[in-house]
């Protein structure tokens, strides 16, 4: 029986940093982490922020830019983690929460946690330190690759 637990933004930095296939430690704090615990161990995290895009930015709208599992968790680990940040984020007043996989990841768990496909993200052609206006940008290679976004089905509209 998996339960969630409050995160420090330190804590689920570094789960990421010892268990995330792609991604490094978030750099900026977000809204709020959770991790998902089976009754002894930490199997997984989940770190949830402003949108990276700016015009999702409306203080009502959040992005789950973080989740990760330990390779022994038991199944659903990632759709239990999605599934409670949006009623976390629910519960806070939010009105809207995405998130984004890359054009090779199934998406089994956003499905299995009732979410859907609700858009396409072209590549990134350039660095973000190239770029003036996004000072403290770290460029990493899935910022060049196809990504789906990804809200749960149950948004209003």
């Amino acid at each position: 029986m998996l339960k969630v637990i409050p995160l420090s933004f330190r804590e689920a930095n570094e789960f990421v940093l010892n268990f995330h296939r792609h991604n490094k430690p978030m750099k900026a704090g977000g809204k709020f982490c959770i991790g998902a615990s089976d009754g002894h161990n930490l199997v997984g995290v989940a770190m949830v922020s402003n949108p990276i895009a700016r015009r999702l930015d409306d203080g009502f709208t959040a992005e789950v830019r973080r989740t990760c599992v330990m390779p022994s968790a038991p199944r659903n680990v990632n759709s239990f983690l999605y599934g409670r940040c949006w009623r976390i984020w629910q519960q806070m007043g939010g009105k809207r929460l995405v998130t984004y996989t890359l054009q090779e990841e199934g998406g089994a768990s956003l499905r299995g946690a009732g979410w859907k496909i609700t858009g396409e993200v072209a590549p990134r052609k350039k660095e973000w330190k190239n770029w003036k206006s996004r000072p403290g940008r770290e460029w990493q290679p899935v910022c060049g690759q196809l990504k789906f976004r990804w809200e749960p089905r149950d948004v209003e509209g």
